[in-house]
């Protein structure tokens, strides 16, 4: 398996992986990634400065990903962790842990000093490895992500 930045012929593929997720969990579609407008064009949405998206990549397809990108909305201090989503058959490898830590040197590096990230209160393994990696509970959003059906929120310091 290969982990590298997402590229355009990715778009379909990861987005395919996303929603499918959604169908697999039963989780809501609206207020979540499943209904953001750019969902289907993430190559593009993460050419933007101090943005990044990786992917995992086996045989050709693509599985899972995650991306940093400013959080909307916030001071320039802070991003937020965005679409990590993987495939069943890639779970409990040890990628999802990979792509965060990728993430994160790469937040650090392009000057933020806080990460957020929101998810579902039913998504306990991710929430594991969040916490894992240095993730704090908060009791309130930050920022503006439209996403006001995850109503789990997290920060770490960088």
């Amino acid at each position: 398996m290969i982990i590298r930045k997402i590229e355009w012929k990715d778009n379909a593929q990861i987005a395919k992986v996303i929603r499918d997720i959604f169908d697999e969990l039963d989780a809501p579609k609206t207020g979540t990634a499943y209904a953001d407008p750019i969902l289907d064009t993430l190559y593009e949405v993460y050419q933007k400065p101090r943005s990044v998206y990786y992917v995992v990549e086996k045989d050709g397809q693509v599985l899972g990903g995650g991306g940093i990108a400013p959080l909307e909305n916030a001071s320039e201090e802070y991003c937020e962790l965005q679409k990590m989503y993987f495939a069943p058959e890639i779970r409990g490898l040890g990628l999802a842990q990979e792509i965060i830590e990728k993430g994160l040197v790469f937040a650090k590096e392009q000057g933020f000093e806080k990460c957020y990230l929101e998810t579902l209160p039913f998504m306990k393994a991710a929430q594991k490895l969040y916490h894992r990696v240095g993730f704090q509970y908060l009791d309130q959003p930050l920022g503006c992500t439209g996403h006001n059906s995850c109503d789990v929120w997290m920060i770490k310091e960088l």
